[in-house]
C-alpha cells in the first residue's frame, strides 16, 4: 500500500477540523475523531501514538491538547423525522401519510454507503421438514402468494435473503438442535449496486468533501443513518412481525426506487452479514449442501 508523508494530509484534516468549535469543557480532536469517524481506531494505535501522528499531520503540537466541540451550527432533524414517521406508519397510517422526511437529504446520505468487497458466494438456508432435502429449485424466493411479511419485504413482494456464510444463513432460519438445513449458494450476475447499512459510522468518509458545513452536516447526521442500521437488525419475535418491519419495508422499498439492487445489514443471530436483494432472478443458484445443527446458543440477561 502507498504510504504518504503525514503532513501531506495536513489540508484535509483542518478541513475537517475545521466543522469542530473550541471548547475548554469538550473532547480531545483524537478523541472526537475516533467517536465520529472511528479514525485513529486501529487497534495497534493507542492514544499516544494518535496524538503524535495527528500533531506531525498538522504540524501542531498543541493543538492536539486543546479540547474541541462539534459546532452547534449543524444539526439533523433527520433521526426526529424518522421516529415520527416510525410511528406513524406502524399505527396510523400505511400508505397516505402525513409525516414527510427529508428524501432528498435521505438519497443523498446513502450514496455515502457503497457496499464494497461483497462475497462473491452468499447463502440461502430452509430446515428440513422430511427426510428428503430441498431442491435447489426450492431454495431461492419463495412465489409471491406466498410470501409472508420479511425484514426487508412487504407480504406477496418477494426479496431474496442471503447470508455471507452458511452457518449465518442457518442462524437466520432459528433452527433447532438436531434439525437439518439446507443451504443452496448463490452468485449475483452483474455489479450488485447495495446500500450498506452494517456500520455507517465506519463507512462514511468526511474525506469525500471538500466544504467544512458539508462535513459538519455529515457528522450530524449520523445518528439517523445508524437508527436506520438498526432497523433492519433489532430482533422482532414473529407474533409481531405484521407491524414491526413496517418501518424497515418502507425504508428498503426507499432504497430500491433509488435505483439499488439491495441492502447489507447485519445479522442479529451470528457474526456474518445478510443481503437483501430485491430482484431475485440476479442471484444464479449453485449446489444444496445439508448440515446438522449440533447446537443452538442462547444468550439471557435478566429485565
Amino acid at each position: 500500500m502507498p504510504l504518504v508523508p503525514p503532513n501531506a494530509l495536513a489540508d484535509v484534516f483542518e478541513l475537517l477540523i475545521s466543522a469542530y468549535e473550541a471548547d475548554e469543557e469538550g473532547s480531545t480532536l483524537i478523541e472526537l475523531m475516533k467517536r465520529d469517524w472511528q479514525l485513529f481506531s486501529h487497534p495497534a494505535m493507542d492514544a499516544a501514538h494518535a496524538k503524535e501522528l495527528l500533531s506531525e499531520i498538522l504540524d501542531d503540537g498543541e493543538i492536539v491538547r486543546k479540547r474541541f466541540s462539534p459546532s452547534s451550527s449543524f444539526t439533523s432533524t433527520g433521526l426526529v423525522q424518522w421516529e415520527t414517521l416510525r410511528e406513524e406508519l406502524m399505527w396510523k397510517n400505511r400508505y397516505f401519510l402525513d409525516q414527510a422526511i427529508d428524501e432528498d437529504r435521505l438519497r443523498d446520505l446513502l450514496a455515502f454507503l457503497p457496499a464494497d468487497d461483497m462475497p462473491d458466494v452468499w447463502y440461502r438456508a430452509r430446515i428440513m421438514t422430511g427426510d428428503n432435502p430441498h431442491s435447489i429449485e426450492e431454495m431461492g424466493a419463495p412465489p409471491p402468494r406466498e410470501v409472508s411479511h420479511g425484514r426487508a419485504n412487504p407480504p406477496g413482494i418477494p426479496y431474496l435473503y442471503v447470508g455471507s456464510k452458511p452457518d449465518t444463513a442457518v442462524a437466520e432460519v432459528r433452527p433447532h438442535t438436531g434439525e437439518k438445513a439446507c443451504v443452496a449458494d448463490f452468485k449475483i450476475k452483474g455489479a450488485l449496486t447495495a446500500v450498506d447499512l452494517r456500520n455507517p459510522r465506519q463507512l462514511v468518509s468526511p474525506f469525500l468533501l471538500a466544504d467544512a458545513a458539508a462535513i459538519g452536516q455529515l457528522r450530524a447526521d449520523i445518528p439517523f443513518l445508524e437508527r436506520l442500521g438498526d432497523e433492519l437488525t433489532r430482533p422482532v419475535l414473529p407474533r409481531g412481525a405484521a407491524i414491526d418491519y413496517v418501518p424497515s419495508q418502507y425504508l428498503c422499498e426507499f432504497i430500491k426506487k433509488r435505483g439499488y439492487d439491495g441492502v447489507v445489514y447485519r445479522s442479529s443471530v451470528s457474526d456474518g452479514i445478510n443481503l437483501a436483494l430485491f430482484d431475485p432472478s440476479r442471484a444464479v443458484a449453485g449446489a444444496v449442501d445439508i448440515y446438522d445443527v449440533r447446537g443452538v446458543s442462547v444468550q439471557i440477561e435478566r429485565v
